[in-house]
């Protein structure tokens, strides 16, 4: 069986030992999800519950699921959880995450202060440059890509611009008017 390759491995980085992640394996078992064959397909269902429905799996979660509520595992939480290094490298995932921030949904002093302690300010760093490429006065982009400085190139994209949001079709033809972040 081919196991698949983590974002740490994809970007070059290391990973720490994470209470987030203990965090979250313990919350999966208590709130399972008959589908959800990894913690990255639990976490997608629990982001999907919660209204982010920018990426969804094709065999979602049934209607027994019931995530973690906000006072288990906060929005701020979840958007850590998604960004962890030590995820697959399923970049659609960031989507989700950038979903939250990009809708306001989240608290920023709190997000930036999780990132620092799980060790995703890169991830968060990047995808707020790519949301900024779109939507380049997003308060809570600018927040983060203040926050998260970028200190040095990584080895791969975490995520292109355009995985962050939706054309605006021009009514001339098919090519894209504008570009809006998804939220």
């Amino acid at each position: 069986m081919i196991q698949e390759q983590t974002l740490s491995r994809r970007l070059g980085l290391t990973t720490h030992v994470s209470p987030l992640d203990y965090q979250i394996r313990a919350l999966a078992r208590r709130h399972p999800s008959a589908t959800a064959a990894t913690v990255e397909d639990w976490l997608v269902d629990v982001a999907n519950a919660r209204g982010a429905r920018v990426v969804q799996r094709d065999l979602a979660a049934g209607a027994d699921f019931l995530p973690p509520t906000a006072g288990e595992l906060s929005t701020e939480e979840l958007v850590a959880g998604i960004c962890l290094l030590q995820r697959r490298d399923r970049p659609q995932m960031l989507r989700l995450a950038a979903q939250f921030v990009t809708r306001g949904a989240v608290d920023l002093p709190r997000l930036i202060r999780l990132a620092r302690r799980e060790r995703i300010e890169v991830v968060l760093g990047e995808l707020a440059r790519q949301a900024l490429r779109v939507d380049p006065g997003h308060g809570a982009w600018l927040a983060l890509a203040e926050a998260f400085p970028a200190r040095r190139s990584l080895r791969s994209p975490i995520l292109h611009w355009q995985r962050l949001a939706w054309p605006v079709m021009s009514s001339r033809g098919c090519n894209a008017e504008r570009w809006h972040l998804v939220s």
